[in-house]
Parts: structure tokens; sequence; C-alpha cells
């Protein structure tokens, strides 16, 4: 079933704009983090450290980008920062990348290695067409990382870029918190992933990289297509 995604919304404003959208099918998500990912993952947090300790995170290039990114949308408070910079933060402070599944482990590699904002959706719980776009009335948002006792929606702000479905927004502030309905979990076998940089990074990299990764932990088939300022619309077949 092809898969489509636009960024037009974005490309005046942010012109250096650049997301792969992998398409993967037929997962098979281990339940548990496997020996040879974990050392993996390791290595890559000291490699990190190696690169940018010492560093402020508003030194690191990729961070950086993002940084300004986030401004040109009116995200001025630090507690709202993209999902690489969570990632780098942690690996400098020498706290482990959290083990969630392999496959969210896995692009959580690419990601640091990268310094490029990575996530994924569920297939079987998000329906196309995706963009990433300026928020909407009547957008809906439910914040996966709400605590016990909270309202979990959490609509975006006016004027919020989001990344978005057919059906609700799937991440907010550009690629700063997931929607709870569609996370990957072991049991998904079909997903859309995106790498996303913003005037810094080796895209084409990190796609090998992701691709590599998925198709070693997680199997299944992975096709990819990328959006920018002169190809702002794709579909993945």
């Amino acid at each position: 079933m092809p898969t489509s995604l636009t960024i037009t919304e974005l490309t005046e404003r942010f012109p250096d704009f650049r997301v792969a959208v992998l398409v993967c099918d037929h997962l098979a998500i281990p339940a548990v983090r496997p020996p040879e990912l974990d050392r993996l993952i390791a290595e890559r947090e000291a490699a990190a450290r190696a690169r940018y300790g010492g560093s402020e995170l508003a030194e690191i290039p990729g961070i950086a980008a993002w940084r300004a990114a986030y401004k040109g949308f009116g995200i001025k408070k630090t507690s709202y920062r993209c999902s690489v910079e969570r990632l780098m933060k942690n690996a400098l402070a020498e706290r482990p990348l959290p083990a969630i599944n392999p496959f969210v482990d896995a692009y959580n590699a690419v990601s640091l290695a990268a310094v490029a904002c990575v996530g994924a959706d569920d297939l079987g719980k998000a329906e196309g067409p995706f963009a990433f776009r300026y928020s909407r009335p009547g957008d809906s948002f439910i914040d996966m990382a709400a605590e016990a006792g909270e309202d979990p929606n959490d609509p975006p702000k006016d004027g919020e870029v989001v990344y978005a479905g057919a059906a609700h927004v799937l991440c907010r502030r550009w690629n700063w918190r997931q929607d709870a309905r569609s996370i990957i979990t072991p049991a998904t076998s079909r997903a859309i992933l995106t790498i996303q940089t913003n005037g810094w990074g080796d895209l084409d990299a990190a796609v090998a990289d992701a691709h590599d990764l998925i198709g070693r932990f997680c199997g299944g088939r992975v096709s990819v297509a990328v959006a920018d300022r002169n190809s702002p619309a794709v579909t993945v077949v």
C-alpha cells in the first residue's frame, strides 16, 4: 500500500528541512533487546562522549540546528527540546539509552550517531497521508508521557509545527514528544519511520544505518523516499 508524506507547508520558512521516510514491512520485533544491540548502543554512547564530551549541548551542530528551528516557530522554553537533544544529554551524562524494544532502541542508536531526530509510528494504528505541517483547529494529541492522574489530552498550540497523520497529531513540537496511540511495540508488523535533519547532518548515511539496523534486529523490508524543498511531497511504494 503506498504511503505518502508532505512537508509543503514548512519549506518556505524552513528551506533546509529534509526528512527521509522509511516504510518498514513484515517486521518481527523481539520482546527484549539482544546482546549485540546492547553492545552497539554502548559503543555509540561512548563515541558520543568521545566526540562531544566537554561541549555545551548548544555547541553540537545537529542540536544547534534544531534549537534554531524551534525558535523559528516560537519555542523558547528549555523544557521543550528535540528528541535527539534528550538522547545526547543522557549519553554525555553517562545515563544509558532506555531499553524500550529493539526497533525503537535501534533507531535511537541511529539518532544518536547521526545527531538527527528519528521517530516511528505503527502503521496499523496511524493512517496517512502524513505531513509535517502547522497545527490546525481540532488537532488532537494524547501525551505518551502523561503522569498517572493527569489528563493526557494535550492539543498543539496555534502555529506549532507538528507531525500528523490523517486522524490525529503523531508528534508535537516537530519532534519533541510522540502521541500515545501509535507507539511501536513488539506486536508492530508495519511501521513508518522518519529521519529528520534541518541544515546539518548526513541524511543518506543515517538512512543506510537505519536500514541496516532494522534489518539486522527486526527483519522485514524497508522502502525509502526523501522529502525536501525541491520534492516536498513523496510517496513510498
